[in-house]
This record gives C-alpha cells, structure tokens and sequence, in this order.
C-alpha cells in the first residue's frame, strides 16, 4: 500500500507547547516549579481537559486538594497560550512541502476543546493547511484509545490507514497507530520527519 495521506499530531510536534515555560514565570526557582508539575497539575491531570473536561471542572477537584496552590492551577486554563512558543523548528516547511505537492493533510490532536477557538486564531496560517483537525475534547477520547483513531479514519473517508502516514511524538499513540495498521512515524524532530516523508515519497 503506498502511502498517500500525512496525519499529523500538534502539540511538540507542529506546535511548540510546554507547560514549563508559563510555570516558569510563576515559581522562583525550577525547584519549585518541577514539584508543582509533578504533583500538582501533572500531565495525568491535564489528559481530563483532553477527554473533554472544562478547565474549570478540573481546577476546581485539585484546588480542594491544594488551596495554597489555586492560583497557579487556575493559570493552566487562563494563560494557556503563555505555554506555546510558536512551532517547532522545521515543521510547518515540511507541511508547505506537503502542500505544495497536494499531498492530503490532516491532524489528530489531544487538546482541551475550549482552547481550540485560541490556536486556530495564534496558529492559522499553519493549521489552516490540514483540510480536518479531529481534536481530543470535542469526542471525549484520547489517543491511545482505538476509537479517536477509527474516528479519524471516518472523516477522512475511510482510506486504507496503511495509505496514511501517522507523526506523533509519543510512543504510545504511535504503537497503537501500529495496532491498526497506519504507517507511523516517531517524532522526534524535524530532520528524522523529513527523512520519513522523502522515504514513503510524499516529498
């Protein structure tokens, strides 16, 4: 099957999103500021705004938890875009590739619903090339879960997923593009992605 379609994750691989670089300007020291990411507003925590709760849902539960902190837990949804430093460094050239050579887009995203509306204002010019963005919050799944996957492949039109190519920077949304037979690529920066993409003869 010769692979036709680019599927796209966003965030760490099109878009340059950590966390730590809002929580940085709130905490003194690193110290301070890794301690609050690993136990108090973790990733396991954020996954709740993916599968569709509201900010303010998932604030509220932690700040029973952790008064002193609510202030800095209430920041995640209210400086959301002070987490994003524009793209990472070679992608949005390799999607204009891509686009150039009319080769069909489209991403995949875990991302808060209520945030979306926010980067297609910060991020248009980019995300504007990929003809659907299935985005996390608005399903109420995530990846790994089999079903967003079986999702996309729907409104895509239900090719082949061995004619898509799947980008992802964590292994595990990658083995289970795997399980369902996408061809898959583990991203870990722009160079390895180029290579990939030249490989399947999409660029």
């Amino acid at each position: 099957m010769t692979v036709s379609i680019a599927l796209f994750d966003l965030g760490r691989v099109v878009l340059d999103w950590e966390p730590s670089r809002l929580y940085d300007k709130i905490f003194d020291d690193t110290g301070a500021r890794d301690h609050f990411l690993g136990s108090v507003c973790t990733m396991a925590w954020h996954t709740r705004h993916d599968a569709g709760v509201s900010f303010a849902d998932n604030a509220a539960a932690l700040i029973a938890d952790h008064p002193e902190q609510e202030s800095a837990i209430r920041a995640w949804g209210a400086r959301w875009m002070e987490m994003f430093d524009g793209y990472i460094d070679g992608t949005p050239d390799l999607i204009e590739r891509l686009h150039a050579r009319n080769v069909p887009l489209y991403a995949l995203t875990n991302m808060p619903s209520e945030t979306w509306p926010l980067m297609q204002q910060h991020f248009g010019p980019v995300l504007d090339r990929f003809r659907h963005v299935v985005v996390s919050g608005d399903l109420g799944i995530t990846k790994p879960d089999p079903a967003i996957y079986r999702h996309t492949l729907a409104e895509i039109g239900d090719p082949d997923p061995a004619a898509i190519l799947f980008i992802d920077d964590s292994a595990a949304n990658i083995a289970a593009a795997d399980a369902l037979g996408f061809a898959t690529h583990h991203f870990t920066g722009a160079a390895s992605l180029e290579t990939s993409l030249a490989h399947h003869g999409l660029i």
